[in-house]
């Protein structure tokens, strides 16, 4: 190996910067109509709290949800500020167009 991995077990534990509610909102954003066992399988965490995240995100008003036949399409609400003191003056859009623009390169 190169040691050029993006695993961060590889580099000295299984921390990440974002929250899974973050990784969550943003598989919602790259696909509204995403199933919760797909998001689940990419964040690396349960259907169930798939389900609680995406509860509590629209709970708060960070996302709406339309049902659409059998499958839900959701709507990210990203003029809303991030949440924590520390981050409050930026908006989930910019949290997005971040995440974006590192996709992209």
């Amino acid at each position: 190996m190169d040691g050029n991995t993006n695993d961060p077990k590889e580099k000295g534990g299984s921390w990440t910067f974002l929250t899974n509610h973050s990784h969550v909102l943003i598989c919602i954003h790259e696909d509204s109509s995403i199933r919760t066992r797909d998001i689940a399988a990419r964040v690396g965490i349960t259907e169930r709290a798939v389900h609680r995240i995406i509860s509590e995100l629209s709970t708060a008003g960070y996302l709406s949800r339309t049902r659409e036949g059998r499958r839900n399409r959701y709507t990210v609400c990203a003029e809303k500020p991030l949440r924590h003191p520390v981050e409050a003056h930026c908006l989930i859009s910019s949290l997005l167009k971040t995440v974006e623009q590192s996709n992209a390169a």
